[in-house]
């Protein structure tokens, strides 16, 4: 393990070790599945990881405009995997599908006539996949594990690439496709047999969720101000709340973590169920602008309900509520 420029180079045995011990208090769903495209293959030379992450970052902050690299995670072709973005704060990845997802990079232009992915890489995309699945609780599925070409680039629609504006990323070649039935033939399987089985969420013993209201919001190791700070966390953030106590919210259902329940707010959990493509409007109405869609099954999570409208998200993303059921 190597760290430098901010960022922790691993070697996938220490990632498997290192993701189960880390304490995340934001609330994971989905995980997204990216190549660079640019920096490829050839750009790397062996040992040039960190001017590889530190060239990413800059793109990203000094052109694009972020706030910090795009990626929780970046795979290289010697099959290293290194850190990027906090995991407490949303990627920068998939246009509105960002929250509740961590994000990878892969290393490579894995399109035809591009790179061809070798076998340490393939090692280290599947083994890193099924262990983030593993400590999140993410279902090994299409719903959960997504390519950013099933999305449309300027709605964030889910349209598994069949229309609308879309990049080919992860790759037209990565595990024999980027297409939805190739995720589920060649990639997934892999997945789901490097985890030991299918996990789902667990979520037993969770009394509700909640969603940050402050910019940062602390989390200590019991339910007071008295006691130590050991993280934070960010505005809009869902969390999953365990135990309440003299205001306070237990946030970990096997670890003292607390919150001040004073700056969190419940929010419900629910999945479009009544329709396959629901629209996502700027605003509780039909007169508003549609600015993305969800297809049936996806989850969100509700923010605030203006009659038979509810918002799912601190942007003003709002669905009718007729087409949702909780979870």
């Amino acid at each position: 393990m190597e760290k430098k420029n901010g960022f922790t180079l691993m070697t996938i045995d220490e990632f498997e070790q290192w993701i189960l011990k880390q304490q995340v208090a934001r609330t994971v769903l989905t995980l997204q599945q990216h190549h660079t495209f640019a920096p490829s293959y050839s750009n790397f030379k062996g040992k040039n990881h960190f001017n590889m992450l530190v060239g990413m970052k800059n793109y990203h902050v000094n052109h694009n405009g972020w706030a910090d690299i795009g990626q929780h995670f970046t795979t290289f072709p010697d099959g290293k995997i290194a850190t990027g973005r906090s995991l407490e704060t949303s990627p920068a990845c998939i246009k509105g599908r960002n929250e509740n997802a961590i994000c990878i990079e892969n290393v490579g232009n894995f399109d035809p006539r591009g790179d061809v992915l070798n076998a340490v890489h393939r090692e280290t995309i599947v083994r890193s996949a099924a262990a983030i699945a593993r400590r999140f609780g993410i279902p090994v599925n299409s719903d959960k594990i997504v390519y950013h070409h099933w999305f449309d680039l300027n709605t964030g629609a889910r349209t598994n690439g069949l229309s609308g504006v879309v990049k080919t990323c992860p790759g037209a070649t990565f595990f024999g496709g980027n297409k939805v039935p190739d995720a589920q033939q060649n990639f997934l399987p892999l997945v789901r047999e490097a985890m030991g089985g299918n996990f789902g969420q667990q979520l037993a013993g969770m009394l509700k969720f909640g969603y940050v209201t402050t910019a940062v919001l602390n989390i200590r190791t019991g339910p007071a101000t008295s006691f130590k700070q050991i993280n934070t966390t960010t505005l809009g953030a869902i969390l999953r709340i365990y135990k309440e106590q003299s205001g306070w919210y237990k946030i970990s259902k096997s670890k003292d973590e607390w919150v001040s329940g004073k700056l969190v707010t419940d929010v419900v959990r629910a999945i479009v169920v009544d329709t396959d493509d629901l629209n996502v409007r700027s605003g509780p109405g039909t007169t508003f602008s549609v600015v993305g869609a969800y297809q049936r099954g996806e989850e969100m999570f509700i923010f605030k309900e203006s009659g038979s409208w509810v918002s799912i998200g601190l942007d003003e993303r709002w669905v009718s509520k007729r087409f949702l059921r909780e979870v």
